[in-house]
Order: structure tokens, then sequence, then C-alpha cells
């Protein structure tokens, strides 16, 4: 049979799924899919259909079960030090029982999976002071404390990890230890997180209830979304713009429907790469969604259609995997000898091939490419493109676990993430204005006033340029931008009237003999078992990718199934016409220009670092995966980078309130002349002082309290800020455990508001004049 023509009237349409025209329609606009026009055509985003919430079937909801050896889509695997073996960790271990040694290696294990190293601090945790020196019994006291605490939300994500309960089982002498590393996993994303009813209702309210700056954000993918929900959590007033008419970005998911089949098919980011540690794992548990592992077996098909024999795939597999390990001993080689060395990657494997003989006959050749069409896959681009020092810097960082995927499609997450945020659509950003007063976003003719702003959108659109920034980008983020690769993946979506490969299988290939196309349709993903109906997706990758595009989808669709058919046909199995059929055009979409990020020859991973940091003094902000030097390329990176800016939105905003007050409030003589009177205070608790009323002991007179911040960005090394109490009140303060707990009993119990010398009423100038004249009297009296 011939696939449907082209004609709208057909009843099993194949449509496409474009995003070139930002129209201002309404996100929830559902389209009839019989009125497209071709039914075969580029990609488009018409259509935003709710995925249904019914639970498909044969779902594996045990992602951790063992099996044969994974083929994976990323080839270079390193593996952190085992924690028992790492004499620095254990050094810092005092005598103790065996169960309670074996709960901090599962403790520390957890961090490890999220992140963070064994035995040091991360550079976040430096910035952010958790502790008082680098090094030490304090900083590895602090690290027990964080993997304790870390551990103790993953093991139950749906609730609201209160500070009281982190203390519960910390030793009394440590709790200052215990607030440092609560409120660094807090304001940074580790903990607290998510879609669970209790964390919801608990991030409604501003973590200490200050009213913060206003942020811009520009793109309502998952590092926008991310970022919106922990900013108004944090106190910030949010505005998101978004030029598609729909929430997601690079993650869609489009509803496939047709002759009583329907199906949910992940035509951007689908598979959670690695589930140890993954926020996107975290945020399936919350909303009940279970996890379906990517089955390891792959059978692979020769252009006839007849299956490799397994001792070849075995030998070829093997071969390459050896070429690789000869390639990275040679970079080192060269690196060492020469800095700054590069070649392209595919370049150094070909000449290790023709020097080893490896792969020469026809059928271990067509193998081969197999596998490198398998690599640009996982780089989105073409060997030639790829770095051969840096290509696979990030693998040390990768998400251990099983690869899965999430029944019903991801963009349950970017629904869930997108809820109650204010976001407009069909707002395309065209500049970016920022200086000392803010910055002014332009977009749909309409200006955006900030504070900050941060800027989300794929590299590709940096690349295009599609976004003026005024005064332009540093020069070292304009050449990092240009040096980093941003490459080309694309898809064929395919719903069947019914499952004709089997479900045994989640993964098989095809091996074809023209090198050039090695990547046209060289794998197939079975969604049947998440996506509700029988749905086959086709992988497009390397140059094939690109020529991809330039071809009508009728004829890709024709191509694929002729490919099926090849396979299936001489078992006996007859392949239907799909009744639906959606070709993604990820390069010709003017919202990303492209799929995602890779290290291009020239680049490394530091270009992941420069694209990440700030620009004007802390107005513009940017996050994305192509920001994301551990996690680049990944639905995780994009959602861990939206958490980080949030976190260095906050500090930003905190250092510039800080500075402002001391500006604008505390006058250098005063201030002094204060200082000296807080030299011998009545009570000092944490980051506190206090002086009392001299001319009374009645816990109901005023008491003058002093809060001291370390500021080490600013000019001075610490500000203070003052407060009027009553002596109650400041003995209730002392007793509260934790600088943050008491600031928020100041904020919340007392409802005083922290203010600079000059910010004092009457009162507190008559009382500051009283204390005065009580210690200089004294001070005569001596």
């Amino acid at each position: 049979m011939e696939p449907p023509q082209d004609t709208s009237e057909n009843p099993n349409d194949v449509v496409s799924d474009d995003e070139s025209s930002p129209e201002n329609t309404n996100p929830e606009d559902q389209e009839n899919p019989n009125t497209l026009e071709p039914p075969i055509s580029d990609s488009q985003d018409e259509s935003s259909d709710p995925i249904p919430d019914e639970q498909p079937q044969n779902t594996n909801s045990n992602p951790t079960e063992p099996g044969p050896p994974v083929r994976r889509r990323r080839r270079r695997k390193r593996f952190f030090t085992e924690l028992n073996g790492n004499p620095s960790f254990a050094k810092t271990r005092r005598p103790r029982s065996i169960g309670l040694a074996k709960e901090m290696d599962t403790e520390a294990l957890v961090a490890i999976s999220v992140g963070f190293p064994v035995d040091c601090l991360t550079e976040e945790e430096i910035e952010a002071n958790v502790v008082s020196r680098i090094g030490g019994t304090e900083q590895a006291n602090y690290i027990v404390v964080r993997n304790h605490i870390l551990a103790l939300w993953r093991s139950n994500v749906s609730d609201w990890l209160t500070r009281d309960h982190a203390l519960e089982s910390i030793r009394a002498e440590h709790k200052n230890l215990v607030d440092s590393a609560y409120n660094f996993l807090l304001e940074h994303g580790y903990i607290n997180f998510g879609l669970s009813p209790a964390v919801k209702e608990a991030k409604l309210k501003s973590i200490d209830g200050v009213e913060r700056a206003n942020v811009v954000i520009v793109g309502a993918g998952l590092a926008g979304l991310v970022a919106a929900r922990q900013l108004v959590s944090m106190g910030f007033k949010v505005v998101v713009l978004e030029g598609r008419t729909r929430p997601g970005g690079r993650v869609k998911t489009r509803k496939m429907k047709g002759d009583g089949v329907v199906a949910a098919a992940d035509l951007g980011g689908s598979v959670l790469t690695g589930i140890n540690g993954n926020p996107l794992g975290v945020l399936a548990r919350q909303m009940g969604l279970p996890l379906h592992k990517v089955r390891d077996i792959c059978p692979l098909y020769l252009p006839d259609g007849k299956a490799v024999d397994a001792d070849i795939d075995s030998r070829v597999e093997v071969s390459f995997n050896k070429l690789l390990d000869r390639v990275c001993k040679l970079r080192q080689a060269m690196i060492e000898e020469v800095k700054s060395v590069d070649a392209p990657l595919g370049t150094a494997l070909e000449a290790f091939r023709s020097v080893y003989k490896v792969a020469e006959d026809s059928q271990e050749r067509m193998l081969l490419n197999w596998h490198l069409a398998n690599l640009e896959y996982a780089n989105a681009s073409l060997m030639a493109n790829l770095s051969m020092a840096y290509w696979d810097q990030d693998d040390p960082y990768e998400m251990g676990g099983d690869h899965c995927f999430i029944p019903g499609g991801n963009e349950r997450f970017v629904r869930a993430l997108a809820e109650d945020l204010p976001i407009f659509y069909g707002r395309t950003v065209q500049s970016i204005r920022y200086g000392v007063d803010g910055v002014r976003v332009y977009a749909g003719g309409q200006e955006f006033h900030g504070d900050m702003a941060l800027c989300t959108v794929p590299l590709g659109v940096l690349k295009k340029g599609s976004i003026e920034f005024v005064p332009e980008l540093p020069q070292r983020k304009k050449d990092a931008i240009q040096r980093l690769g941003y490459g080309l993946l694309n898809k064929v979506a395919m719903l069947f009237p019914h499952n004709f490969w089997g479900g045994e299988i989640d993964t098989f290939g095809h091996l074809t003999e023209d090198s050039s196309m090695r990547g046209e349709f060289f794998l197939f993903y079975s969604y049947a078992s998440v996506s509700g109906g029988p749905l086959l997706v086709a992988l497009v990758a390397g140059e094939a990718a690109v020529k991809f595009e330039m071809m009508s989808p009728v004829e890709s669709v024709k191509r694929v199934l002729s490919i099926l058919r090849g396979i299936f046909h001489p078992k006996g199995i007859v392949v239907p016409d799909p009744v639906q059929a959606v070709c993604t055009r990820w390069g010709k979409d003017c919202f990303t220009y492209g799929s995602y990020s890779y290290v291009a020859i020239g680049s490394s991973g530091d270009d992941y670092d420069i694209l990440a940091e700030s620009v004007g003094d802390g107005r513009v902000f940017f996050a994305g995966e192509a920001t994301n030097k551990q996690y680049p390329a990944t639905m995780h990176g994009a959602f861990l980078s939206g958490m980080r800016e949030a976190a260095n939105i906050l500090r930003v905003a905190r250092r510039r309130s800080l500075a402002l007050t001391d500006k604008a409030y505390n006058d250098p003589e005063e201030t002094d002349s204060l200082n000296k009177l807080f030299e011998n205070p009545d009570l000092t608790f944490g980051g506190f002082s206090a002086l009392f009323d001299p001319n009374s002991n009645d816990l109901g007179s005023h008491a003058l309290i002093r809060v001291k911040f370390l500021a080490d960005k600013l000019e001075s090394s610490h500000l203070c800020l003052y407060g009027l109490i009553t002596r109650k009140q400041t003995l209730q303060l002392s007793e509260v455990n934790g600088d943050g707990d008491r600031m928020n009993m100041l904020h919340r119990n007392f409802g005083v508001k922290l203010v600079g010398k000059k910010g004092l009423s009457n009162i507190g100038e008559s009382l500051i004049q009283h204390i005065k004249a009580s210690k200089f009297s004294l001070n005569v009296g001596g």
C-alpha cells in the first residue's frame, strides 16, 4: 500500500509539526487534523492538544531491573571514585557503628547522584559562604549535614522538609551547620522543589517574607518555567515572555489520533537520560507518573531487511570502542605536549580505523557507520564538527541509572510547571536593553520593565542574533556563542492502526550502504508501551538530519515505510499505512534553529560556563541547556540551569538591596558612633547584638538590636541594620537557633523591618541617646 495522498479529505492524515509562526493564539486552542493543508507537510505548532490523563497499559514502573549491556546514546563513560575507597572522606569520620557509617555512605551516594562532590564544596557553596573556612573539620561536618538533609528530602519528595525536621537527627552543636546547609539547599533548588501539593502550597509563601525585585524571563522552556516558579517562591515579581503559543520550548508533546487510536508523541526532548538524581524523576514521583525503563535490547537490520549477525555486531562494537579509546589516549598526549590543540573527532577516528584496518568488509563498515550515526545523534552533529579534545567533557557528570520514558509524554511536566505562572504567549523578544536603572525588554510591540532579566532562549537563537542586546554582549560571551556548536536532530513520528513490531523491544536499528546518509532513520523508538497507542518514532541524525529538512514530508514518510516493510514483510508481517505521521523541522524553527548544543572544534566546556555568566553587573542572566557545562543537551540540564539562575538572581538582589540600604541610610560618622556602643552589647547571639534601655529592667522596655550581614561583594566588609523591639522579644530571639529563623521571627512574628541608622524612629534615636549617656557615665565613673 502507498501512504495517504496529499489531500485534506483523506481521513488518515499524515501531518507535520513545525513551529515557525509566532501567531498570538491561545495555547489551549485545538485544531481539526482533517483541515490541515497539505496532509503531509513541514511541522507547525498548530496543536497544543492536552494529553489524556489515562495511564497507558503495560508500563514498567521498575526502572532498575538488571539487563544485558546497555547500548546508550553516549558511548564514553567514566565513573566517580567509589565512596568507600575515598581516603579524604574516610579520615573525617569519628568512630561510629557500622550501621551509621553505612547510612553516611548511602547519603553521600545520594549527594553524588545529584552532582555534589564527595569530599569538597561546590563553587556555589563556596560563593554562598556555607562555612567560615574552606577545608578542615567544619567543612567535613557541613558536608555530612548537607548530605543528610539532601537524602532526607529525597526519601520523601512529596512533603516539604522543614528546618526542624532536618534538625531532629543532628547534634545540637551542629545546628549552625544545619541552618547553613538547609538555606543553601533550599535557595538553590536542591530540596523542596517540584509539583506535589504540599510543596506547591508551601511555595506560595515567600522563603523569608521579603518582597523583592521584578524579573522579566525570556522563554517558557524548562529553564524559564523552573526559574519562574522558584523566583515567585522567593518573593520576586515575575513575567514570562514566550514567542510560541505554548510553553515547553524544545519539549513538545503532540497528540496524534485517527481510526480509533490515539497517542502522545514527544517531538523534542523525550528520554530521561539517567534517572538517578534527575530532578525530572522527582517530578515524576510527585505527580505519580510511573517510569518506563528503555529496554536494552536493540536488534539491527541490514539494508535488505535481514538481521545483523550477533557475533559480527559484538565484534564491531568492541572495535568501535577501542577506536574511541585510542583517540582518547592520543588527545591526552597531544594536550599534554601542545596546549589548545584540537582536531575533528571524525578525522581522528577514521585515521585509526584505516591504520588498524577496522571494518574493511562491507557489513562491518555499515555497522561501524551505525555506531557513528548513534554518536552523531548523541551530539546532534556530524563527526567532522565535533571537538576531538572535548566532545565528551560532560561524561564524568552524567546522571546514573536507567534511561526512561514518561507515560503520556514530557509535556505533562511542562503543563504542570506552567500552571498559574504569568506567561505572555506570542511575545517574540526583539531587544533586551540593560543598565544601572534596570532592564527593558521589547517584545511584540510592547515594552516590559524589570530590575533584572533572565534570557533562556536556545543557543541557536543567540547564534542567529535574533535578539538585540543594548549594550552589546561582552566580546568574551559573543566569542563563546560562536565557538560552541548547535546541532540538529529530527524525527518522524508515526501512529499506526496496530502494533506490528511487537512489544518486547523499545528500540531497533537500520543500517545503510550510503555512509553520508548513515543517520537517516538509523534508529526506531517504540512508544507503544507509554504513549497510549501504537506509536513508532524514526530518528534522523548527522548529515541526514540537515538533508531531511529539504525533503518533502510525503517523501520522508515513504522512505520510512520502505525501510519498515523491508524488515517486516519477509517475516510475513504486513506494515500498514500510518493513520497519522509528523515530521519535525527543528532547524527551520525560528525559536530554536536546531536541537541542542555540542562541543565544536576549538570550543570546550568552559564556553558553557561563559554562556552562563550574567552581564551588566547582574542585570541580565542566562539559562538553558547550553549554559550547563555538566548536563548540556538534556532536559534536566535545562531544568537545573533554571534553578541555578534563580539562586544567582536572589544573591544579586540581596547584594543590591544591602548596597542601597547602606548608601541610603548609613552615615559613616553616625555608624562609627553606633559601632562603639555595640562593642560591649548587653546580649549577643549569632549575627545579632542587643542594647537594652538602661533606665528600665521591665520586659516591655525597648531594646535596640543590630544585625550584621557579611557582604563581601560590597565596598565594606559588612553591613549593619537596626530594629527596635522589646527586651522580652530580644530574649525570645536569643532562644531561636539560626539567624535565618531569627529573621523570620523578627519579620513574621514581631512585624519588625530592619533599617539603616537614619531609618530609626524618634523613639529609637531617644533610646540611643539614653544608652550613650549611660555608657558615658559608666566610663567616667570607672
